[in-house]
């Protein structure tokens, strides 16, 4: 014969159970996507990338992944004139460089993989009162390029230049969602 289930003691143990099932969810309760700093413009003029290095073609390749990274963020809204922007970015090409990061195997003198640095100067400037936000940031990115077409063992001479055109959107890429963190985020 079985024992009575005490239905006060089951109730109590399904009450329970349920309570420590929703503990864990309890603290997302809050959660919100972003961040909670706010911006002190809403709209934000990119001036055109100006090239004070060797690099050719850079401007517009780092003008447009700038701006796309603004666009994909969303916390401001890019114009296309100073007038109508609450402040003005302004970036500049000061530093773009290669470090031999490995060699050939069959020829040390011949590079195989290159560190590629692109460094630029950032000013972020507030068009109502015509006063810094920052001045002068500075903000460096660095990519690998490889010039033995993936075969380290090889003879065959690779295409470097090829292989830091190839490289340069990346670069600049990675250089926007930089530089966007470094004016969206709060400082």
């Amino acid at each position: 014969m079985r024992a009575p289930v005490n239905r006060m003691v089951l109730a109590a143990g399904w009450g329970a159970g349920l309570i420590v099932c929703a503990l864990p969810f309890s603290g997302c309760s809050h959660y919100e996507l972003g961040t909670e700093g706010k911006l002190a413009f809403s709209t934000l003029y990119v001036e055109p990338v100006q090239n004070h290095t060797v690099l050719p073609q850079a401007q517009a390749i780092i003008s447009t992944q700038v701006r796309y990274a603004f666009e994909k963020d969303a916390r401001v809204s890019i114009v296309n004139s100073p007038e109508a922007a609450d402040a003005t970015l302004t970036i500049v090409i000061t530093d773009y460089h290669r470090d031999v990061a490995a060699v050939r195997e069959v020829d040390t003198g011949l590079a195989s993989k290159f560190n590629l640095t692109l460094g630029v100067l950032c000013t972020l400037t507030d068009n109502r009162d015509r006063k810094d936000f920052f001045k002068g940031r500075s903000i460096k990115v660095t990519r690998e390029a490889f010039t033995d077409n993936g075969v380290p063992a090889s003879s065959a001479v690779g295409n470097q230049l090829q292989s830091e055109y190839n490289t340069l959107p990346l670069l600049a890429e990675q250089l926007a969602d930089q530089v966007s963190h470094t004016v969206l985020d709060v400082w």
